[in-house]
């Protein structure tokens, strides 16, 4: 393991830079400590003058439960805002709290609840509800030429309208994992957790250039909603857009808290992007239909 960033992890917390933010992680947990060497190690760090936007820390509790039926605490400025986990299951538990510091603490952007991929800055917007083969189609489209700006957060800028890249390790669950790493032998993944509420569940490491390029936005162009459908063609069909508009609308974390604004910037999103269903159930099929999106042959 890299010592400086196991040492810095242990004690004052090792400080990076992911995309618009700065976060400081402390842990302990070896589990932890792997899976930060090996899907973080990339992030460009942070000097200990620089401010920090998000402080977590994953602890074991202390007593008879750091021995018997081990946990995991997630805390966050020194509070801890969700119920233990499992040992087992402590660095998805990191990922998925840092997803909720992200979308519940920065309502300086409208932030949906979407993959977000691009090629040459025009970005395609993924947005769908757990089970829609989401996670794997973003998974397998980095690997073929896109680039990810998000797995989980599409966090667009009210003055500008362009997408902010916070390129995290992606999600997958049960079959997808062997799915990516039976597709790309370079496709790099973390520690597994077994029996989570999600079932199995593993993240991918970010390719390095992609983490390169996290300071540099995309333009909306596509609004594309996924739909994994066992054995059916790879097939992309146009949205109603006053259909999309709600179906992006019910993905927003924070719709309600930038309210009439909120309102404005996804009307605006339908008038600019194009609206497409999709459903697929191979990836070099869903790669292909995806390169043709963006050589304008759809």
């Amino acid at each position: 393991m890299n010592s400086r960033l196991s040492t810095e992890l242990q004690n004052e917390g090792l400080k990076i830079r992911i995309g618009p933010f700065s976060v400081s992680v402390q842990s302990q947990l070896k589990t932890v400590l792997l899976g930060m060497e090996q899907l973080y190690r990339d992030y460009p760090s942070l000097d200990a003058q620089d401010f920090i936007d998000f402080h977590v820390a994953i602890k074991a509790p202390g007593g008879l439960r750091r021995w018997y039926h081990p946990q995991a605490l997630f805390y966050f400025d020194g509070r801890q805002p969700f119920k233990p986990l499992p040992y087992s299951q402590a660095f998805a538990f990191f990922e998925w709290g840092l997803n909720w510091c992200f979308a519940q603490h920065s309502n300086q952007y409208l932030i949906f609840h979407a993959a977000v991929i691009a090629r040459d800055n025009k970005a395609v917007i993924l947005p769908a509800p757990p089970g829609s083969g989401k996670s794997t189609l973003c998974a397998g489209l980095i690997h073929r030429g896109w680039r990810l700006l998000s797995d989980e957060l599409c966090m667009i800028n009210p003055q500008t309208g362009l997408i902010h890249p916070v390129p995290r390790p992606v999600s997958l669950k049960n079959q997808s994992i062997d799915i990516i790493r039976n597709y790309d032998a370079a496709a790099e993944i973390g520690p597994i957790a077994h029996d989570t509420a999600k079932g199995t569940v593993a993240h991918l490491k970010v390719p390095h250039e992609m983490i390169t390029l996290q300071e540099q936005t995309a333009m909306p162009t596509w609004v594309v909603l996924p739909k994994y459908v066992p054995e059916a063609a790879a097939t992309l069909i146009d949205m109603d857009k006053g259909d999309m508009f709600m179906e992006v609308a019910l993905n927003a974390f924070n719709y309600s808290v930038l309210g009439a604004t909120a309102y404005d910037m996804t009307a605006d999103l339908m008038d600019r992007c194009h609206c497409y269903r999709f459903s697929y159930s191979r990836l070099d099929d869903a790669v292909k239909v995806f390169d043709q999106l963006f050589e304008g042959k759809v």
